[in-house]
């Protein structure tokens, strides 16, 4: 049995409109705010990269090349919406108000990084890195926006790898069963780690995986921004006004390694990575904008210029925080604090205080 599901794409790789382009698409303003976001994302992923490269931070999941989906998502979601992210959404993080310090100290294995100084995002989840797991957390929290009659919406987003996992099958199928306010955004990047989308799963489109639980399902060019704005737009209000949830599947191309603990080259053949280069948003949009008249090179160089101190300036920040106290640990876990634990805290700062005193003994 086939199923035909839409696949929406306005702007070729090249920026030309591919046809009529949604009647929001003449906001040039708003156009250029979500280039300069996109920027700003890909010179951020540059940097934390080379922090990790010079052992500043850990393991980094890059977002090269998947600046659209991010962008589009975070710069649509209302204050009072509920991010359930996973590890590549740095983008949609950026948008909703976490601060790059942050991103940078949760990368960096610092706890401060999870504790968000925005109020307007501390419901947001923290990062997930387990995979898709947080696909059934998004349903948890859509259920209580549900149970409460709010017109809020949880926003949930995982990889091409992640639908393959019980835990989205799972989240789907309640999500459909209860029609709960939650939008499930997949970004399809052709690669799970060393395991391309064509052998990990038999059907046509990961947007079919809505179908059987009776949601609907679509495919948008990842790489469009003008695409994804656009159908992502339209899920989060059909959830917002109570009809349901909706998937997403956003086609995009992982530019970059896996993680930084990754090595792509052993496994992607680098014609491919070529194509993808082609395709890939930012210089899509970039020139559409100058078609357009309304961006040129100076711009271009002023925004670098701008998302570069910007950087800096999180960086700076970031290496003036000091090394968080080894008790953290159990910081920001429970709602109200487990006595049985404090004997264990204790015990672990003591161990921490000696330790020191014998370095410097030394």
């Amino acid at each position: 049995m086939t199923i035909e599901l839409p696949c929406t794409r306005y702007l070729a790789p090249d920026g030309r409109p591919l046809g009529a382009l949604p009647a929001w698409a003449d906001d040039f303003d708003l156009l250029t705010r979500l280039y300069r976001q996109m920027v700003l994302t890909r010179l951020f992923d540059r940097k934390a990269v080379a922090l990790q490269r010079t052992g500043r931070i850990g393991t980094y999941a890059p977002t090269l090349g998947q600046e659209a989906i991010g962008v589009a998502v975070g710069s649509l979601m209302r204050p009072e919406d509920v991010l359930v992210p996973y590890y590549r959404d740095t983008a949609v993080q950026l948008m909703r108000g976490v601060k790059m310090e942050e991103i940078l100290l949760y990368w960096g294995g610092d706890e401060r990084g999870s504790d968000y100084a925005d109020p307007a995002v501390r419901e947001d989840f923290p990062i997930c890195v387990p995979i898709a797991t947080q696909s059934l957390h998004a349903c948890g929290v859509a259920t209580a926006f549900k149970i409460r009659g709010e017109r809020r919406v949880a926003v949930t987003t995982c990889g091409d790898g992640a639908t393959s996992k019980g835990d989205f099958l799972e989240a789907l199928n309640v999500a459909g069963a209860w029609q709960l306010p939650v939008v499930f955004v997949v970004n399809n990047n052709q690669w799970a780690i060393s395991v391309p989308r064509r052998i990990q799963c038999g059907a046509p489109t990961l947007a079919q995986k809505a179908v059987g639980a009776g949601l609907p399902g679509e495919q948008v060019d990842g790489n469009d921004i003008v695409a994804v704005y656009d159908r992502v737009g339209s899920a989060l209000e059909r959830a917002r006004q109570g009809k349901g949830p909706a998937l997403v599947e956003c086609l995009s191309y992982r530019l970059g390694d896996h993680t930084t603990a990754d090595d792509a080259t052993r496994y992607r053949p680098d014609e491919e990575v070529r194509q993808a280069w082609q395709e890939e948003p930012v210089k899509r949009l970039q020139s559409f904008l100058a078609a357009q008249g309304v961006w040129d090179e100076s711009r271009e160089q002023a925004l670098i210029a701008d998302c570069q101190a910007q950087v800096q300036r999180a960086v700076t920040v970031f290496e003036a925080a000091g090394q968080q106290p080894v008790e953290s640990v159990f910081e920001h876990l429970y709602a109200r604090w487990p006595a049985a634990l404090t004997e264990q805290r204790e015990m672990l700062a003591e161990r921490a205080t000696r330790a020191r005193g014998g370095e410097s003994h030394e």
